[in-house]
């Protein structure tokens, strides 16, 4: 077994300057799959480890012996959310929330460091006045959500009014006072709806990664196939043939996954700056801990040398085949009959289904078109072939025929990347999905009885606070409608006045703030920005995957081809006729597979699609299409220099 790995070793160093370069694309194409592959594991753990941490601002009753109250309520600046919870020891010793080094005494209040901050920056009519209490310290890490997250935690005696209010009547999401046990919480269905989100998106950039480094191990294959197919013939057995591939391909497969988690750490000062769910991420979210970056190293290099042996069948089986260079058995129609299989299921699904799946039929969808892929491009090497009117396509023909699979992996990453833009395309929301809601109009819910008193006191704040505003107050929504809204309308979504205004209503209800429509809103248009967000970011990982496999693939199919390419050189093909069918060769694939996958995305997406597709999809649509073809026309114009390079010297070289 030494021996045998050894002399893999040996032949991997002395494969001469293009066989090194050959491994260099390998190690390259590996790197990108695993530095991505990082990004996609450690996404759905920051996503956790968000859930996690803003689960106890969202209360678990106690159903046995309750150590403290904890109420919450949203309260705004700038636009902006304030998380304000109010807490209340019901005996001593009582667990100290999660950031704060201990419990807050009545009348104490903790501050989060964005929020402490923006204290010292606005005027005090426009904050600082809501938080009067004594300073207890700052929320520390454990406690937010994001760095930049505004979060209040005040101390409160349990008799006090805010721990004795019941439920508002206005529909709002505030937390009436719990009675709780610990500080536990649970996931709130927004963390939630974040988790699949970026689940989802997951699949749509891992199944790519995985294509991509399985065509890695394949990349030089010709080369490899013909030097083990000569070993074989010199009575090597097939056991020392697998081994030898599969050293070689772990070798190489080893060394991209170690560069490749090094380039995703050196990046990670970039990710921590991406802003989902109102704000960036601590340092911590984008390490995802030492067992999945080991488990990564692993797996990776295992899957790049299964593929590897995978596609040793035909040296196995035939070596005098591979030395012969015989034509390979067209593919069988199943694949087609395989992908059919799969969208029948597609229209089953809907906002019902379980994230698990419809993450199993997009991840089947997605492999089921890289199935296909092959199969089209040999279909059409035959239907090219037979129509040729020119050299360049009679060629290009050919070489479809003679290895789509080769042909296929040079636009895979592009074609594939179509599936995920038709699926984004369709599912990304317009601006006015919304509407634009009232921000001129304060809502305040108030207790029925003194609704008359209060509406007067909220005149007289607003009056010495220099608001001008006029105080109605409105059937409310719940309660039967007996409930009562103050409402101050202030003329103006000035963002200075409406803060003064909240400032001077705050306290008027206890545990209640001043909203407005567009507050409501607005968590609802940040989850259409983080999908918008998310889409560049799927679309920006794919594409980046897609063009470094044009061009890795691009480069490494002339070097299985050297010989070939060289000898129509030297048999006076013109380059300009070599050069159009390798462009017919990948353009026509890519414009039909392409078109096929992202109709087969968009097909994918109709069961979750709340709307046809808008403006801002059909963009991102055409933009995907424009950058797909230019990268694949980029890939072989820079691999041209290197065309010219192996038409040079058509003798055969040792490697």
């Amino acid at each position: 077994m030494n021996g045998v790995v050894g002399l893999a070793w040996r032949l991997l160093r002395g494969g001469g300057r293009r066989g090194l370069l050959g491994s260099a694309l390998t190690v390259v194409a590996v790197a990108v799959s695993t530095g991505l592959l990082l990004f996609a594991v450690t996404a759905n753990l920051a996503f956790q480890g968000r859930a996690d941490r803003g689960a106890w601002r969202n209360p678990v009753e106690a159903t046995r012996d309750a150590v403290a109250i904890q109420a919450v309520h949203l309260d705004h600046v700038e636009n902006r959310p304030i998380t304000v919870v109010d807490v209340a020891a019901l005996e001593p010793g009582a667990p100290a929330p999660p950031g704060l080094d201990r419990f807050p005494a009545p009348g104490e209040v903790w501050l989060s460091p964005a929020l402490a901050d923006l204290v010292k920056r606005l005027p005090a009519d426009r904050l600082a006045g809501r938080f009067t209490g004594k300073g207890g310290g700052r929320i520390g890490d454990a406690a937010l959500v994001h760095p930049d997250e505004l979060v209040a935690v005040r101390g409160q005696a349990p008799g006090s009014p805010v721990m004795t209010a019941g439920p508002a009547v206005d529909g709002h999401d505030d937390i009436a006072p719990t009675r709780i046990s610990g500080f536990t919480g649970t996931r709130t269905d927004n963390a939630i709806g974040y988790q699949i989100l970026a689940l989802i998106a997951s699949v749509l950039m891992v199944v790519p990664l995985l294509v991509f480094g399985g065509a890695a191990a394949r990349l030089t294959v010709a080369r490899r196939d013909q030097r083990l197919a000569a070993l074989r013939l010199v009575g090597a057995t097939p056991g020392q043939v697998v081994t030898m591939t599969v050293a070689e391909a772990m070798i190489t497969a080893f060394a991209g996954a170690v560069l490749g988690a090094v380039l995703y750490f050196l990046m990670t000062p970039l990710l921590t700056r991406i802003s989902i769910d109102g704000g960036p991420w601590f340092v911590s979210d984008t390490w995802p801990g030492v067992l999945p970056v080991l488990a990564v190293l692993v797996v990776v290099p295992l899957l790049v040398g299964l593929s590897a042996v995978v596609g040793l069948r035909r040296v196995v089986v035939s070596p005098l085949g591979v030395a012969k260079r015989e034509t390979p058995p067209a593919m069988r129609f199943v694949r087609v009959l395989a992908l059919l299989a799969v969208l029948a299921v597609v229209p089953t699904l809907g906002m019902g289904a379980s994230v698990g799946v419809v993450t199993v039929v997009l991840s089947l969808a997605f492999l089921a078109v890289n199935l296909v892929g092959p199969w089209v491009v040999g279909l059409l090497g035959r239907i090219v072939a037979a129509s040729a009117r020119r050299p360049a396509g009679l060629l290009a023909g050919r070489r479809m025929i003679d290895d789509p699979r080769a042909a296929w992996r040079t636009v895979s990453g592009v074609a594939l990347t179509g599936f995920v833009a038709g699926f984004i395309g369709l599912l990304t929301p317009g601006t006015g999905l919304l509407g634009h809601a009232d921000a001129a109009n304060l809502r305040l819910s108030v207790p029925p009885a003194k609704a008359a008193e209060l509406s007067a006191t909220a005149r007289e704040r607003l009056s010495a606070s220099g608001v001008r505003a006029t105080v109605t107050v409105k059937a409310g929504g719940g309660g039967g409608g007996r409930g009562k809204v103050l409402v101050a309308a202030l003329g103006t979504s000035d963002v200075a006045v409406t803060d003064r205004a909240r400032t001077a209503l705050d306290g008027l209800v206890p545990g209640r703030s001043a909203t407005t429509a567009a507050d409501d809103d607005r968590s609802g248009f940040r989850v259409l920005d983080d999908i918008r967000t998310g889409t560049v970011t799927v679309l920006a990982v794919s594409f980046l995957v897609a063009i470094a496999s044009a061009g890795i693939t691009a480069a490494s199919s002339i070097l299985d081809r050297r010989q070939t390419y060289a000898l129509l050189h030297l048999a006076g093909t013109p380059m300009k006729v070599l050069d159009a069918a390798r462009r017919t060769e990948t353009l026509l694939p890519l414009a039909v597979m392409g078109g096929g996958a992202i109709a087969v995305g968009m097909f994918c997406a109709l069961p979750f699609a709340l709307s046809t597709m808008n403006v801002s999809g059909l963009v991102t649509l055409l933009v995907c299409v424009g950058l797909g073809f230019a990268g694949v026309a980029a890939a072989g114009a820079a691999s041209a220099p290197l065309l010219r390079s192996v038409t040079a010297n058509p003798a055969p070289r040792p490697d």
